[in-house]
C-alpha cells in the first residue's frame, strides 16, 4: 500500500481526513496494546535482539538487521535471524535456503538477509526463535516484531525514518502508526533513526520531547560496485515501503530517471508485469534498475537484464548500542 499524503503532515496539522479516521486509529491502537500486553511463554538462553518499526513500512529496517548482523559478526558473535517471512508461502518453521528457495517461499527480505548469516522464516515467531537456538547461534535477531509479545526479547531496537519520523503522530488508518509514539518509545532500548543530517537535526526538532531512550543516527549509503551511474538513463522500479528514497539515491549518485515506478510493496515482479516494463524501458532507450530487495523476486529470466544498486547503513557512533550489547552478555 502506498501512504496517502496526509499521513506525512505535521502532527500539528493532520488534516481533515486524518481527524476524521481518528476514531479508527483509537481502536487500531488499543488492539495493539491487547497484543502486546499477552505474556510471552518463550524465553531462550540466548539473547535476544529485536529490530522493529512504530511506522508501518519504509524505515530501513532491512539494512538495520544487516547493519547489525554485520556488527555482531565482527565482535564474534555467531547470529541468526527469524522471521514472519511476508509473502512467502511457508509457514515454518524452516531455515532459509537460498538454492532450494525463492522470494515466493520465503519472502524477499529473508531471502536477503539469507546472504548474511543463517535465517529461520515461520508464521509463529516463537517457534523459529526455538528452531534458531538450537542450532548453536550465540543471538536471535527478529526482524520486525516490536508489537509482538513473543518471544521475550532483551534488547529492542525501534527504527525510524529521520525524514519523515512519525507522520502525523496518529495510527493506521489516520496516519502511519502501528501505535502511539509513547506507547512503543516506552518498550525500546534504542531508537535508531535514518537519514541525512538535515533530517536527523528535524527529527530531533519536531520529535526530540517524545524521545527518553538512546538515539542512534545512521545514513543509507550506496556501495561501490564499479558501476558509473553518473548520466546513466534508467527506467527504476522499486516495490518497497519508501521507493522515493530509492529514487533519490539514484539521482544523487547522478543517473537520469527517465521514468520512475512505485510498486506496491512486496508487490511479486511477474513476467507480465516485467515484461511490460522491459518494453517501456526500450522505448525510452533506459536501463532497468531496481533495489537490491527487488531483485530477489525478479524471475529467472530477468536477474541479468535489470541493474541493482546495493545499499548499506553506515551508523554515525556504535558505542550506545555496544553498550546495550554488552549489557546482555554480546
Amino acid at each position: 500500500m502506498l501512504a496517502p499524503g496526509f499521513w506525512n503532515n505535521p502532527p500539528a496539522s493532520p488534516g481533515a481526513i486524518a481527524r476524521l479516521l481518528t476514531p479508527l486509529g483509537r481502536v487500531y491502537a488499543s488492539a495493539t496494546a491487547r497484543r502486546v500486553a499477552k505474556e510471552s511463554e518463550c524465553r531462550l538462553d540466548i539473547p535476544v535482539i529485536c529490530v522493529g518499526n512504530i511506522n508501518v513500512g519504509g524505515t530501513g529496517k532491512t539494512p538495520a538487521v544487516t547493519a547489525l548482523v554485520q556488527h555482531l559478526q565482527q565482535r564474534g558473535v555467531n547470529p541468526g535471524v527469524i522471521s514472519r517471512g511476508y509473502g512467502g508461502s511457508i509457514k515454518g518453521p524452516v531455515e532459509v535456503n537460498t538454492k532450494l528457495h525463492g522470494s515466493a517461499d520465503a519472502g524477499d527480505e529473508p531471502l536477503l538477509l539469507a546472504s548474511f548469516c543463517r535465517v529461520w522464516i515461520s508464521s509463529d515467531r516463537a517457534a523459529a526463535a526455538r528452531a534458531a537456538a538450537v542450532e548453536g547461534i550465540d543471538a536471535v535477531i527478529m526482524d520486525d516484531g516490536h508489537q509482538s509479545p513473543s518471544p521475550c526479547r532483551d534488547l529492542s531496537i525501534v527504527v525510524v525514518d529521520a525524514k519523515r519520523g512519525f507522520g502525523n503522530g496518529r495510527c493506521l488508518p489516520a496516519g502511519p502508526l502501528r501505535e502511539p509514539v509513547s506507547k512503543g518509545l516506552s518498550r525500546a532500548d534504542l531508537l535508531l533513526s535514518i537519514g541525512s543530517d538535515d533530517a536527523q537535526a528535524k527529527f530531533f526538532e519536531n520529535w526530540g520531547d517524545v524521545v527518553r531512550v538512546p538515539r542512534i543516527e545512521a545514513r543509507i549509503h550506496p556501495i561501490e560496485t564499479g558501476m558509473n551511474w553518473n548520466g546513466a538513463r534508467l527506467l527504476a522500479f522499486a516495490g518497497i515501503g519508501d521507493p522515493e528514497k530509492f529514487f533519490n539515491s539514484l539521482r544523487e549518485l547522478g543517473a537520469t530517471l527517465v521514468k520512475s515506478e512505485a510498486l506496491e510493496d512486496h508487490q511479486p515482479l511477474t513476467l507480465a508485469l516485467m515484461a511490460r516494463i522491459e518494453r517501456e524501458a526500450a522505448a525510452l532507450g533506459a536501463q532497468m534498475a531496481t533495489t537490491e530487495k527487488d531483485a530477489v523476486r525478479l524471475p529467472a529470466a530477468f536477474k541479468r537484464k535489470v541493474l541493482t544498486l546495493p545499499v548499506r547503513l553506515k551508523i554515525k557512533d556504535w558505542k550506545p548500542l555496544d553498550l546495550a550489547l554488552r549489557n546482555i552478555g554480546l
